[in-house]
């Protein structure tokens, strides 16, 4: 449903349609992790006026203290999502809110201000998002393996044979995406061993993050039913491609996309609108790679060189080009714009504010794209890059932080709370991740330095 049009009536006629017994009223955190009480149909009136209370301090990173007021979880009735493979059970997201306040450390509810605001000045934001994973098995010792031992060529991408032998798995979550509506129009054997990636239609940014959230819920899901476990970490292999989001993006007003413009004299099918909204793009990209690559493991997949297959397909330079994989910025297409940089553990709620946020201010200040770059950028080094001019993004996720702490276009975006901005508290919670990391001794620390010195 869309959020605009729903109504506690149209609710209640699809619940008895469905036969729908219990509602999952579900919000994330930081993580994107999903949390969620299971409330009986027959409570939907309270859950719709009052929201699923919940403790926030044990949910996870969502800016509560154990001595706050609970949270509540309302939900967007335009988010009602049935959960395919258990057909008495649906879905709402929710946005969260203390003591009948929004609260201001809601991942969904910031992505609501920053659209919000993207509408005061007439735009629409929409975004299709490509999310890549692995299935795996988990050996006796911890370590995983692709769980198909068969999928073992050095290029599988688009490999039938390796789609056939996932062919249950993948038209189940095929068929349940189409069910709900999503326009699933491509399932695809990735670059990696036991990687796959499952389009859907591109829609309104809220929408796409809604469904994002619960397609990687469904994956997981149904992956343990098949026994295998799926994972969209961006780098669980060393050797192999890691996982990307892909946010396809277009800007709307009254109907029609301004990014796009037939007749661009540069041949990429971009409006000067569309070539300031990479400007706004390029200029914060050090900043927002902090939000879209959040993770310490997602600077392992943000690397120059090559995987088995050859490539990484994760560009690490500022850059844009037509219809070119080895940039930052992509245009697939007239009047679209690709970052190939977000990864799969990004919160997409807050992926899309940070990256609406920063096109938004290259359209504002008529921020200069620079020219295309149409070159293979994996065929030059690192120094001949930089002695180009070209920046790359940060190596790893304390650089990237330092970079967001800097960004007041982001740090304005964000919000602010009664006790800080959301990114100081972004910031103080993907530090302690990277220190964390840090202190741990490494295998590969061990085999380099412990007879050498």
């Amino acid at each position: 449903m869309a959020p605009e049009a729903a109504t506690l009536k149209q609710i209640r006629n699809e619940v008895e349609k469905r036969g729908i017994e219990f509602f999952f009223a579900q919000f994330v955190d930081m993580y994107a992790r999903p949390s969620a009480k299971l409330v009986p149909a027959a409570n939907l009136d309270d859950l719709v006026t009052d929201g699923a209370g919940f403790a926030g301090f044990a949910a996870g990173e969502i800016g509560q203290k154990p001595s706050d007021p609970d949270i509540a979880a309302i939900p967007d009735l335009g988010s009602f999502t049935p959960v395919p493979w258990q057909p008495n059970l649906a879905r709402f997201a929710c946005d969260v809110t203390v003591e009948g306040e929004p609260w201001p450390y809601c991942p969904r509810t910031i992505l609501r201000n920053v659209l919000a605001r993207a509408r005061e000045q007439g735009y629409e934001f929409k975004i299709g998002i490509e999310l890549e994973y692995f299935l795996v098995h988990l050996r006796e010792d911890g370590s995983i393996e692709v769980a198909d031992r068969y999928d073992t060529l050095d290029k599988p991408c688009y490999d039938m044979a390796g789609l056939t032998r996932q062919y249950d798995f993948l038209t189940t979550v095929s068929r349940y995406c189409n069910e709900l509506g999503w326009g699933n129009y491509a399932n695809d054997h990735e670059d990696a061993n036991g990687q796959f990636e499952q389009n859907f239609t591109y829609d309104d940014a809220l929408v796409t993050c809604d469904r994002a959230i619960f397609f990687r819920y469904m994956v997981h899901t149904l992956a343990e039913q098949h026994g295998m476990i799926a994972t969209f970490m961006p780098k669980p292999f060393t050797h192999l491609t890691g996982n990307g989001c892909h946010f396809h993006m277009s800007l709307w007003r009254d109907g029609d996309n301004v990014l796009l413009d037939e007749a661009d004299p540069r041949g990429l099918g971009l409006s000067e609108t569309g070539y300031a909204f990479i400007g706004g793009l390029k200029a914060h990209a050090r900043a927002y790679s902090a939000i879209t690559a959040p993770t310490v493991n997602s600077y392992k997949r943000l690397k120059p060189g090559t995987t088995s297959s050859g490539a990484t397909w994760s560009p690490v330079w500022i850059s844009y080009g037509y219809n070119n994989r080895t940039q930052m910025l992509r245009i697939p297409g007239p009047g679209r714009i690709e970052d190939r940089t977000i990864d799969g553990s990004c919160n997409p709620y807050l992926a899309a504010a940070a990256v609406l946020a920063s096109g938004l201010d290259g359209v504002d200040k008529g921020l200069d794209a620079g020219e295309p770059n149409n070159e293979n950028l994996y065929a030059f080094d690192y120094h001949e890059l930089t002695a180009r001019g070209l920046r790359s993004l940060p190596a790893n996720l304390l650089d990237a932080t330092q970079e967001l702490e800097a960004d007041e276009v982001l740090r304005a975006a964000l919000g602010t709370t009664a006790r800080e901005d959301y990114v100081d508290y972004f910031v103080r919670v993907k530090r302690d991740e990277w220190f964390r990391y840090h202190e741990q001794v490494t295998d590969w620390e061990l085999r380099e330095y412990l007879t050498r010195f």
